[in-house]
């Protein structure tokens, strides 16, 4: 008795192979036959009854001085399409692999998926298939503090990444890690949010300590001395001060009974 075996993931499958020129799409990979070489390049029988032009300056990296020398009829090769234009039976062909992104399909927001190239003490160099690779500033790796980028990635790691902006002009593309992470919650530190207490806050509860009592001769000598009160601030500290007022009013009474006894 065979076991009924449950698919654990759907399967991908390729997308179809174009019938016509109208199937194609810009950047569409596809397996061609070198079917005629003239001095400005090639054509390429594709199997779509419409041959393909590969022109000399899209042969390779390299210059090319002669198309002869890269190609011959009956050659097998792989080629891109560049441009088609259907209505007039055109396909552009190119055998230099097109660039994932496109100057053109750069948008702020957007989200790539890229590798990390270089390190550098400003931040990381990042290559999202693009002709320029974009830089995460130092500052645009993570929410924490980062001192140098090789704390928070490393040469070869795959990051997701946002495109913060670009200019074509400049060929620079400024992109964000940072943006790609959940910002994590600071907790308050303890007594962050408490009432900080003054002085004047606990004044009332703060007795005061007895007067010592004085002899008339004592009381003389502190006058002599200077040794008087300041009064307080604010309403609880004039109320201290008042108290004061009147130790001090009363010492000075006695010391004046005192002085006309003698």
């Amino acid at each position: 008795m065979s076991e009924e075996l449950t698919p654990t993931a759907e399967l991908t499958m390729p997308p179809a192979a174009p019938q016509s020129i109208g199937d194609l799409k810009r950047k569409a990979q596809l397996t061609g036959t070198v079917k005629r070489v003239e001095l400005y390049g090639a054509f390429v029988d594709l199997g779509l009854g419409t041959d393909g032009i590969l022109h000399i300056s899209q042969i390779g990296q390299d210059r090319v001085n002669r198309v002869s020398d890269v190609l011959q009829v009956g050659q097998t090769v792989d080629v891109w399409v560049d441009r088609v234009n259907p209505s007039q039976g055109q396909i552009i062909l190119t055998m230099v692999e097109p660039l994932g992104v496109e100057w053109s399909d750069l948008e702020e927001g957007q989200v790539y998926t890229g590798k990390v190239i270089r390190l550098e003490n400003f931040g990381a160099f990042i290559d999202i298939g693009a002709e320029k690779e974009g830089l995460v500033h130092i500052s645009e790796l993570s929410h924490d503090y980062v001192k140098h980028p090789s704390e928070a990635v490393r040469v070869g790691d795959e990051v997701n990444v946002k495109v913060l902006n670009f200019s074509k002009r400049k060929r620079r593309i400024n992109l964000s890690v940072k943006a790609m992470l959940e910002k994590p919650v600071q907790e308050p530190s303890a007594g962050r949010n408490a009432r900080v207490v003054e002085p004047e806050d606990t004044y009332e509860e703060i007795e005061e300590p007895e007067e010592e009592a004085l002899t008339a001769m004592e009381m003389a000598f502190r006058m002599a001395m200077g040794d008087n009160y300041q009064s307080g601030k604010g309403k609880k500290g004039q109320k201290k001060a008042n108290y004061r007022q009147k130790i001090r009013s009363q010492q000075e009474d006695i010391l004046s009974r005192t002085l006309r006894h003698n």
